[in-house]
């Protein structure tokens, strides 16, 4: 595949095993995510040409990586600590490797909303404003390829909340492919359009987002990702601090996270879905799904069931629960689900 980064690398130390065919088209973002320690930094370091790979190679878009530097790569990389020079000027920071394009320094700064701080030092800047400039310096020199770890992990989180949405709209706009590393899930699907699962050093599960986090293909990636439940979501309607949304035919009612546009990702873990026999009965869930049993299946204490509710959805009961209800496939149930326990991260397209 030509419109490609390929890499096939094995690492002793830190141990790293990575075999990834990472498309470069309209789907730009890739993340890679995983628990601390997994490998991901190890990874983006050897994609970047930081460290080297004791066997294999790097191709990016059929051109051989393997011994070339970060400059002869043409990539940009984005820290977690900003790494701005303190004593220059936001306009100096962001012209640095790019001496002479003024008009370029000025464009990015305007891209990144950081243009009225052009004259002010780093020391005179917010948190998010220093990140949006060090972002604004790395694609200054217009990469190729863009590499970003956890960008925004230091951020509080309504700064963190604002640039996941800023930051996709910048790469979109830029056609620059990036990957970013994260740990955190609501950036995972806030940023990514493809994610990569590292686990104990090994790259494990890679595909679209939403479907690596609603399909894990083994036990240890279902473990790092978490949520078991990840659909693709349409907001209908915001009234009173909720909103309301439709999950294919499906309406659930959701709170209201603000700043989201009509596209967003439900996400509702399985120990927040309870189940009850059909029928009327009192509760105190905004949402009461009709559905079907598709699997049962034991976990230690907890029974996963999975339930067509005209969605895929998982819930978590106990052994207790799933003996007193007879689960067993083809059986009615009804799923109730709180408002508050239907998180909706937005999705920039």
């Amino acid at each position: 595949m030509d419109d490609a980064l390929l890499i096939d690398i094995e690492k002793a130390r830190p141990p790293l095993r990575a075999r990834l065919e990472i498309p470069l088209d309209a789907a730009p973002i890739t993340v890679l995510f995983g628990e601390s320690g997994a490998g991901k930094t190890t990874l983006l370091r050897l994609i970047a040409g930081l460290d080297r790979p004791d066997q294999g190679s790097i191709r990016f878009r059929g051109e051989v990586w393997d011994g070339l530097s970060p400059q002869e790569r043409r990539i940009g990389f984005l820290f977690q600590e900003h790494a701005l020079f303190p004593h220059l000027s936001v306009r100096r920071n962001i012209a640095h490797g790019v001496r002479g394009r003024d008009q370029r320094v000025a464009e990015v700064a305007r891209l990144v909303r950081v243009d009225e701080l052009l004259d002010r030092k780093p020391a005179e800047l917010s948190g998010g404003q220093r990140q949006r400039v060090a972002l604004a310096r790395a694609l200054a020199p217009s990469p190729r390829l863009l590499l970003l770890d956890e960008p925004l992990s230091a951020l509080d989180a309504p700064s963190r909340a604002e640039l996941q949405i800023e930051l996709r709209r910048v790469l979109e706009q830029q056609k620059i492919p990036a990957i970013v590393v994260t740990h955190d899930r609501v950036e995972a699907l806030a940023l990514g359009d493809r994610l990569a699962v590292l686990t104990a050093g090994e790259v494990r599960q890679f595909g679209r987002v939403a479907e690596v986090f609603a399909s894990p293909s083994d036990a240890a990636v279902a473990r790092v990702v978490g949520t078991e439940n990840v659909a693709p979501a349409l907001i209908l309607k915001r009234a009173e601090g909720l909103a309301t949304i439709s999950i294919g035919s499906v309406e659930l009612v959701a709170l209201d996270p603000g700043g989201a546009e009509n596209d967003a990702f439900a996400c509702i873990r399985a120990e927040d879905v309870l189940l009850e026999p059909p029928g009327p009965g009192e509760t105190s869930a905004r949402n009461e799904l009709p559905g079907v049993v598709i699997t049962v299946t034991p976990e230690g204490p907890l029974v996963r069931v999975v339930l067509d509710c005209g969605f895929r959805l998982v819930a978590l009961v106990t052994r207790r629960s799933a003996d007193r209800f007879r689960l067993a496939p083809g059986r009615n149930v009804a799923a109730l689900i709180k408002a508050p326990s239907v998180r909706l991260v937005p999705r920039v397209r």
